[in-house]
């Protein structure tokens, strides 16, 4: 035991730095990556890094979902038209009601996934197009 070298602080400080660094490394959330669907909602099936991804592990912007409604306030905008008559003239008309969307994702579709911590849970938020 009298031979042995006691490690410097210098080389004690770079081990512990050396170490906290593999940790934190291990902690950074995975990058968002495309994805392409293989079945659409609402049993949607993605597949990505070479797994597929179930509906029990996605979380989707509910806009995908068939069906989806929204509630619509606005108007149109002026017009004129017909034959000059005053009941003719430039006017808008109210919009308030509530319409169903028929967007949702289909088989063969790019989307974006963002794998969560743990990579048990993954959100699908929007469709992609390459251009």
């Amino acid at each position: 035991m009298a031979n042995e070298v006691i490690p410097g602080a210098e080389y004690s400080v770079s081990q512990i730095l050396s170490i906290q660094h593999g940790i934190a490394e291990e902690h950074v959330p995975p990058s968002v990556s495309a994805g392409v669907v293989l079945t659409p909602p609402p049993a949607l099936t993605v597949q990505w890094n070479n797994i597929v991804i179930t509906p029990d592990q996605i979380y989707l912007n509910d806009y995908w979902l068939p069906g989806h409604t929204r509630h619509i306030v606005g108007a149109t905008s002026y017009r004129g038209g017909g034959s000059g008559d005053p009941a003719y003239e430039s006017h808008n008309h109210p919009i308030d009601n509530d319409e169903t969307w028929t967007d949702t994702l289909k088989p063969g579709d790019l989307v974006s996934v963002h794998p969560q911590e743990g990579g048990q849970s993954f959100i699908i938020e929007c469709k992609l197009v390459k251009l």
